[in-house]
């Protein structure tokens, strides 16, 4: 009869205190069982790693025994004690075996898991390490996608612990050793003199298969010759890893065609500024269309320092493209891989485009400035409630057009606080400029489509709330999530055809530029235009009833004058049309008929009537105010003509 284990197990709970008021133990032959109130965990001894179950969030746990000794039975639940960091168990058997083995647990948050990778640097096997490093990134997979910080470390280390791979590796009866982890595949090679020696110009390296028997994955390398000569031979080692998946390069919406493959060399040897370049040759199926195009870029893990550091560049790769393959030259040995890239738009058109948008924002900004002072001196005369409200989307232009010309003055400036102030700042007036617009349209139907019941007791104060507040309240709760989330700073663009990067203040995190702005702006693009339409509508119902009555009227003095009064009124119909389009914004959806592809009039079009918009409003605003003022004076002169007339007949 099999004797059985005795039950005294001693438990030190690590975790916080109103968490580690029940534990329950299970081990078995193959797995250690822990259950916690909020969750379960299992540490696997198949080789598989760890799973954690929780129903709040993803989290990370790993059992490592002290010993070698495991065996199976059942514990029940025990009350614990808290310390701060991991489980300790220690467990007796009857035959004085001792199991003694450390479980860690962490929720995955940034907080928890940098400590975590971190301490990965205490392992002294690096091929331990890098098994490590994978296992804490599948335990937490939404953190790796979405954390900037998480990433960058994880890169870092990852690089470092391929160089100690590099480094410990000995060559027993071969030149070259391939280690074979759960996503990536290094293969480590060292060339010697006899190799050099026989090779003319480039030499062929084999990059590890990650997939078995399909060698269709994995590119072909040429490593010129000329660039290893000159390392010393106990140092001419070069390291190719093979990535199955390539997410912790993605630091941005690139989309891979290819496997991402890594040329690393030993020590502080580097291969670059390379005549002839390297050579690999991937196949990757050209696309079809013109919208993108397969492009070679390299991984820049130098610039890392900055907010968006870590790109996908262009710099000394030159790309060759064939039906069924991709030939990437590149100067110099880092990540490289194949992306499908947006055909980019050309230097000189982005140069002249940049010009009109300086000098139309300028225009505007002075224009916006002469509306405002028209308003101030019209103040004396009556202003309708439409008069102030093109004037104060007049306001938010000049805001939005001020901020915009500060964007790239801003990173240059200490303290930090100044460009997340022009960030924040510049977004406020932006969105205040969407709601402006929102409003012009809805007080251009109550004006002409509704007409009747249109009176609203503080009518101009509830609009100058809705135009302004929404936006403050918007950017008010963005910054006051500033400790957890930092959403405006300084942002690096990078252009896709040249690699310069320019730094300005703006909106730092992508999917919050793109979840609120996007919605925000195509939700008012949707109501402006709809407003628009039923407007054109209602002049175009009008004109033609105005050209009936014309006929009836029409007598053979009159029909020599027809032909210019219709082109007149017809040009006047059109001027109102696009001054209307112009106040209510619906230009900016020119940036839809955009995206996707190149078009350089719609971008042309996009930067002249957009940069120019608030000298468009100004020309609305004086017309409007020279036709109040006209209608003010035939008043005026009515008002005389009939006192005089009473006058007369007393």
């Amino acid at each position: 009869m099999r004797e059985k284990t005795i039950i005294p197990v001693l438990v030190s709970l690590l975790l916080h205190q109103s968490r580690a008021d029940q534990v329950c133990v299970n081990i078995s032959e193959y797995n250690l069982n822990v259950t916690v109130p909020y969750g379960h965990m299992t540490e696997k001894r198949t080789g598989e790693g760890a799973e954690c179950e929780n129903d709040e969030e993803e989290c990370f746990f790993q059992c490592v025994p002290t010993n070698e000794t495991w065996f199976h039975g059942s514990f029940g639940c025990l009350n614990c004690s808290v310390t701060n960091g991991s489980y300790n168990i220690t467990v007796y058997t009857i035959h004085g075996n001792i199991l003694n083995t450390v479980c860690y647990h962490a929720h995955c948050r940034e907080d928890s898991i940098l400590p975590l990778i971190h301490r990965l640097k205490e392992i002294d096997d690096a091929q331990k390490e890098l098994g490590e490093l994978l296992y804490i990134r599948d335990s937490c997979p939404s953190l790796f996608r979405t954390s900037y910080d998480i990433k960058k470390v994880y890169v870092i280390l990852e690089k470092q612990i391929i160089h100690e791979i590099m480094n410990m590796t000995e060559f027993e009866g071969g030149s070259s050793k391939t280690y074979n982890l759960k996503y990536l595949s290094v293969n480590v090679s060292k060339i010697s003199d006899a190799v050099l020696n026989v090779s003319e110009d480039m030499i062929p390296m084999k990059a590890p298969q990650l997939w078995p028997n399909n060698d269709l994955s994995v590119p072909e390398v040429w490593i010129p010759v000329n660039a290893l000569k000159h390392i010393p031979q106990e140092q001419r080692v070069i390291g190719l890893v093979s990535y199955m998946d390539p997410s912790q390069f993605q630091f941005s919406t690139e989309d891979f065609r290819s496997m991402v493959l890594r040329i690393e060399t030993l020590g502080e040897s580097r291969l670059q500024n390379l005549k002839p370049p390297i050579q690999m040759i991937f196949r990757v199926v050209k696309p079809e269309g013109n919208v993108s195009q397969l492009l070679c870029r390299y991984f820049d893990e130098d610039n890392g320092r900055h907010v968006k550091g870590f790109a996908w560049k262009e710099d000394g790769c030159e790309t060759e493209i064939d039906p069924d393959q991709v030939t990437c030259n590149c100067s110099h040995a880092t990540p490289f891989a194949v992306l499908l890239i947006r055909t980019p738009i050309d230097g000189a058109h982005w140069k002249i485009l940049s010009y009109i948008s300086y000098i139309g924002c300028g225009i505007s900004l002075f224009f916006g400035a002469s509306s405002l002072v028209v308003y101030v001196f019209n103040r004396s005369h009556k202003m309708d409630t439409s008069m102030s409200i093109h004037v104060s989307l007049s306001g938010a232009l000049f805001l939005l057009n001020s901020t915009f010309l500060l964007t790239e003055w801003g990173p240059t400036v200490e303290p930090d606080w100044v460009c997340e102030f022009i960030a924040a700042l510049m977004h406020y007036s932006l969105l205040c400029c969407l709601t402006w617009m929102a409003i012009e349209a809805l007080h251009l139907y109550l004006l002409l489509i509704k007409v009747y019941n249109t009176y609203y007791k503080c009518y101009l104060l509830k609009l100058s709330l809705v135009g302004w507040g929404i936006p403050a309240i918007i950017v008010s709760l963005s910054l006051s999530v500033k400790n957890v989330k930092q959403f405006y700073g300084v942002t690096e663009l990078t252009m896709s055809d040249t690699n310069q990067t320019n730094s300005i203040c703006w909106i730092t995190d992508d999917t919050y530029f793109y979840s609120l702005n996007l919605v925000y702006f195509t939700l008012i693009f949707i109501f402006n235009s709809g407003i628009l339409m039923a407007v054109a509508s209602s002049i175009c119902k009008m004109k033609k009833k105005l050209k009936t009555n014309s006929k009836l009227q029409a007598s053979a003095s009159r029909k020599s004058k027809g032909v210019p009064q219709r082109f007149s009124a017809s040009c006047q119909s059109g001027l109102t049309l696009l001054g209307l389009t112009c106040l209510m914004g619906t230009t900016w959806g020119l940036a839809f008929l955009g995206s996707g592809y190149v078009n350089y009039a719609v971008l042309y079009l996009f930067c002249i009537l957009n940069s120019l918009q608030g000298f468009f409003i100004f020309v609305w605003i004086c017309l409007s105010a020279k036709k109040q003022r006209r209608k003010e004076m035939e008043q005026k002169v009515s008002l005389i003509t009939a006192v005089h007339s009473d006058t007369k007949m007393d």
